[in-house]
């Protein structure tokens, strides 16, 4: 009778342990370079998961943005990722020059959330004070088949250029880049970003830089609707004394079919109840908006996002 009791009282453990276990939510966000704004509004994200989502165990993982999210959700490798909204379009569509060999027919759209601004940064020895002035000049324009460098392909093309015009292409992180500009080893970087970016800050603060204009006309060029006219104000970086006109993209929060609906209801909800970490995190957070979440979506929305913007009003 003993061992039956001890045996009984093990199982019931074991059943407990594998109820909890079950329990447990793992939520892998998806974020980007360190040097960038998805990492840390990633942290942040995941903060909030863990405060406000019971049984959450969120993660952060830094990868190389739009592109490698992307398969990584579809190959079931995350939970929620941030990208940029063109990469996001040519996923669901499968476009093999972009990264995609294969539609992405899993990815589900969670909101939009803030613009990426193309930021063209030069150091002020290059001589370089327009796009065409790149031409024969040390560029990065980001890790290869990024997100960021799907942009620079597009932006160079409508100004006409292409990258045999470019004196060398490197294919680097934010980080990377900004350290060869300071040891005047590449005369400028494209970063597709969030305005205030801690690389470009971080160059800014230490060399005299000019941030490039690209005009309205160059962004009509390029033929995407997701591509719209923007100003990067004055003051943003250091020395910046003028607005400088430039092109942005909206970012998207992107999941994956196989996420249970009850848990992107919790993840949507909880991220725009606090808003205010999101902000506390990065400045562009302050961009993200309720009633533009579910606008200029690309892919289907996820039936748990949907579900939430319809309890807010935001979908009827």
């Amino acid at each position: 009778m003993k061992k039956l009791s001890i045996a009984v009282a093990a199982a019931a453990a074991l059943s407990g342990w594998a109820m909890s276990a079950k329990a447990e939510q793992f939520i892998n966000v998806l974020a980007g370079g360190t040097s960038g704004v998805y990492y840390p509004l990633a942290v942040a994200l995941s903060e909030i998961y863990a405060e406000n989502i019971p049984d959450a165990r969120p993660s952060v993982q830094a990868t190389k943005a739009s592109v490698e999210n992307l398969n990584l959700l579809q190959q079931g490798r995350g939970e929620i990722a941030f990208s940029l909204g063109d990469s996001v379009a040519l996923a669901w569509e499968g476009n093999e020059e972009a990264g995609f060999p294969q539609p992405l027919d899993k990815l589900r759209g969670v909101a939009a959330i803030y613009p990426n601004y193309i930021q063209v940064v030069a150091t002020a020895s290059s001589g370089v004070k327009t796009l065409a002035d790149l031409a024969g000049k040390g560029v990065s324009v980001g890790a290869p088949r990024s997100g960021t460098e799907l942009n620079a392909r597009a932006v160079f093309q409508a100004a006409g250029l292409t990258y045999e015009d470019l004196g060398k292409v490197e294919y680097l992180p934010f980080g990377e880049s900004v350290e060869l500009m300071k040891n005047r080893q590449l005369d400028a970087t494209l970063q597709s970003a969030g305005l205030g970016v801690a690389s470009i800050r971080d160059l800014a603060s230490t060399n005299d830089v000019t941030v490039v204009a690209i005009p309205p006309d160059v962004v009509e060029k390029i033929g995407n609707p997701v591509y719209v006219s923007e100003i990067i104000p004055a003051g943003t970086y250091d020395g910046q004394d003028e607005d400088v006109p430039t092109a942005a993209i909206v970012n998207f929060l992107v999941t994956h079919e196989d996420v249970p609906e009850e848990v992107v209801y919790q993840m949507t909800k909880s991220m725009f109840e606090n808003l205010e970490k999101m902000a506390a995190a990065h400045s562009a957070a302050r961009q993200i908006s309720l009633e533009k979440a579910a606008q200029g979506m690309p892919i289907p929305l996820h039936p748990g996002a949907e579900r939430y913007y319809r309890e807010v009003g935001v979908l009827n």
